[in-house]
């Protein structure tokens, strides 16, 4: 039991010396990770950063490859590839001083992403892992009314799941609310947060504000991967940074968000800290996805679940 003035999952990775941060979702995922990477890197700890990966891998050189579905992108990795998050956030971390490398696992099944995490965690030694979501995807069990897009979130959590001799596996989901544009209930998310906690496995929120070192720096990291991805910013973490920022409401800063309204406010800037097994024991058909060599097979196993639920929890709104 901590106390009241101490982090709850920074107390968790208090004693880790070598931790991964990993984006769960694919695309820009791994930039929710940032302040939470970031804090720990200036406390001294050695931090490796990794992505499921929505770039174009399998055009990268043999070289760049780590291990079979784990490869080691840098600043110069893939130059002709105008949308490449990892190799983006590769060269922030270098302008900035930071460890620039940024590992990618491309888009497979439960079974060869997690001997890819494997690999990369025999590699550095690591002895903790945040496993991060954009979004609140990765919160849903599975038998409510709307899950949003959960295949790589929770290939990315079965995957980790069966890690046991890492000693710390934790989850962080920020971005509380930018999901419903593809219809999930965040009254039915708060739902789950309250069974977690049930559990034991919740681990409280905190937020990140830009009057602090990494709160300044994520806002930096957003702002420079929206100039070098004019074509596809980041809708998670541009609704996250206007957070963060202060701003509130309908706030535009792509033309990817035209015809929708978004409802950015100071919720989107917490970060909801889980338990990974704890978390991943509360979802309904991990076990279904856990042989799944391919993204669409777990695509299929999720969609044959839901059509054999009897009835699905409806969605919610939040009464105030």
């Amino acid at each position: 039991m901590t106390a009241l003035h101490t982090n709850p999952l920074f107390a968790r990775l208090a004693d880790a010396e070598r931790i991964l941060v990993a984006g769960a979702g694919g695309g820009f995922d791994v930039y929710s990770g940032l302040p939470v990477a970031l804090s720990l890197l200036h406390q001294g700890k050695e931090v490796h950063l990794a992505n499921l990966s929505f770039s174009h891998l399998a055009g990268l050189p043999l070289e760049d490859w780590v291990a079979p579905d784990l490869a080691a992108v840098t600043p110069l990795t893939a130059p002709h590839q105008a949308y490449f998050p990892e190799r983006t956030l590769a060269q922030w971390l270098e302008t900035h001083g930071y460890p620039s490398t940024v590992h990618a696992f491309p888009q497979t099944g439960v079974q060869p992403l997690r001997d890819a995490y494997r690999a990369l965690v025999d590699l550095h030694r690591i002895d903790a892992i945040v496993l991060v979501d954009g979004g609140t995807d990765i919160l849903m069990r599975g038998d409510e009314a709307g899950l949003g897009t959960p295949e790589e979130d929770m290939t990315s959590l079965a995957a980790l799941a069966a890690l046991d001799d890492v000693p710390e596996r934790l989850v962080v989901s920020v971005g509380f609310g930018v999901d419903a544009y593809h219809g999930v209930s965040h009254a039915l998310v708060l739902e789950n947060i309250a069974a977690l906690e049930r559990d034991g496995a919740y681990l409280g929120a905190f937020s990140i504000p830009r009057a602090t070192r990494e709160g300044a720096l994520y806002l930096d990291a957003v702002a420079h991967a929206q100039d070098h991805t004019p074509e596809r910013p980041s809708i998670v973490n541009g609704s996250i940074a206007a957070a963060v920022r202060g701003s509130f409401g309908d706030v535009r800063f792509t033309a990817r968000t035209h015809g929708s309204e978004l409802f950015v406010n100071p919720l989107m800037s917490l970060c909801f800290a889980f338990d990974l097994p704890g978390l991943a024991a509360r979802c309904l058909y991990l076990d279904r996805i856990e042989d799944t060599h391919l993204i669409r097979q777990v695509h299929s196993r999720i969609a044959e679940f839901r059509e054999e639920l009897v009835t699905t929890r409806p969605a919610r709104r939040i009464p105030h």
